[in-house]
């Protein structure tokens, strides 16, 4: 059987979900899942496909990523690999924010990055106002105030577009 790798960055779950859905349209694959966090030292050639996924927080990707792509920046290059961003601007689909193009922190990554996929996802994660800590919760809805986004800190709320997640995960099977 196939065997994919999937990476991933994550706070609240949702680039997790996003991971699991993805995988879920992967017929004829078995999937390993390896958090970040962690600081995993893998060898990527026993996988056919690598998934990297990585969401924002204030701004930034968690540093665990850079370490991991410097790490094995050339293995990366070697594989069939794609990395997804997840954040809360690319809900704004109608102004391109949930595009590699339209994308400031993808552009920073691929600015900052040893490693240059070759397939690149953007997708709305989740707004889980419950679930932060309180700094967290303040500042978040500073933010979405800014952006006009949700300000209700009772609510949580999933921006995912999950019909463009379909749409990747179909690429990344061809890929």
């Amino acid at each position: 059987m196939k065997k994919v790798l999937c990476l991933y960055s994550t706070r609240e779950g949702q680039t997790k979900k996003i991971v699991e859905y993805i995988v879920e349209r992967l017929e004829g694959y078995q999937c390993e899942y390896v958090d970040l966090h962690q600081f995993p030292t893998l060898d990527l050639a026993l996988y056919d496909k690598v998934l990297v996924a990585a969401s924002i927080r204030y701004g930034r990707l968690h540093k665990a990523l850079y370490q991991f792509i410097e790490s094995h920046h050339h293995q990366l290059d070697k594989s069939k690999a794609a990395f997804i961003c997840i954040n809360l601007t690319a809900r704004k689909e109608e102004q391109n924010k949930d595009t590699p193009e339209g994308s400031v922190y993808v552009q920073t990554f691929l600015r900052k990055s040893f490693w240059q996929p070759e397939m690149i996802g953007v997708f709305a994660g989740a707004l889980r106002y419950p679930r932060y800590r309180f700094f967290d919760r303040i500042m978040i809805r500073f933010i979405m105030m800014m952006t006009g986004g949700e300000t209700d800190t009772s609510k949580e709320v999933e921006y995912t577009n999950w019909d463009k997640v379909k749409k990747f995960a179909k690429k990344f099977r061809d890929m």
